[in-house]
């Protein structure tokens, strides 16, 4: 009786035991490989595809700035033959002024030939928006004006003011041109409340010491 129990004991298989709580699974080599390789030419597709969409964008871009720049010079060109299409006619009449036989004319003709070329220029200077800078006795605005040099001035009132224009400016729209080189004046006697000229009312001077 001991005997047979003995013996179906040793023929009793053991049950295969769980993996612990835990613990990691190991994937069979074959199927890593297969798993991995798969990865991979995922990876490099996504990668060519990328590429791919970056040299299209690149080239896009490439051509857009080629684009741009063709469009813009052209636009500077066609301004540029619109504003000389506009001055040739007074260009072309101070031409003839200026190549006339002087024995043939007179001064007067001479000055009414070059007031009449100005007229003109003004109109076509006036018809693309261009602004003359040219006004004396107006307060002294750096934005569009160039100090050439100093001139006292007769009363407190025109204190920093254009006392002369010695060459206009021009602005077109608000977009300056050139500005106009302008005598500045300035008031030498004292102020109206009674202070030095460049001095604070509340600073003494040297008589009040």
């Amino acid at each position: 009786m001991t005997k047979h129990k003995d013996k179906s004991a040793d023929q009793k298989v053991e049950a295969p035991q769980a993996p612990a709580e835990g613990a990691a699974l190991v994937e069979p080599a074959p199927e890593a490989v297969v798993r991995l390789e798969s990865e991979l030419g995922e990876a490099r597709l996504a990668l060519a595809q990328a590429t791919d969409k970056y040299l299209r964008l690149a080239a896009e871009f490439d051509n857009y700035k080629k684009r741009s720049v063709k469009e813009r010079t052209e636009a500077r060109t066609r301004a540029q033959a619109e504003l000389i299409d506009k001055l040739v006619d007074a260009l072309d009449d101070l031409a003839r002024f200026a190549h006339g036989d002087p024995a043939q004319s007179d001064a007067k003709t001479y000055h009414d030939g070059v007031d009449m070329v100005e007229r003109k220029g003004g109109k076509q200077r006036d018809g693309l928006g261009v602004t003359r800078i040219d006004q004396p006795g107006v307060p002294f605005d750096p934005n569009q004006h160039e100090a050439v040099t100093m001139a006292p001035a007769a009363a407190p009132a025109q204190d920093h003011t254009v006392g002369a224009v010695l060459q206009p400016g021009y602005k077109l729209g608000d977009a300056l041109i050139r500005p106009a080189r302008v005598v500045v004046l300035n008031w030498q006697g004292p102020t109206p409340d009674g202070a030095e000229p460049g001095v604070s009312p509340s600073q003494p001077t040297a008589d009040s010491r």
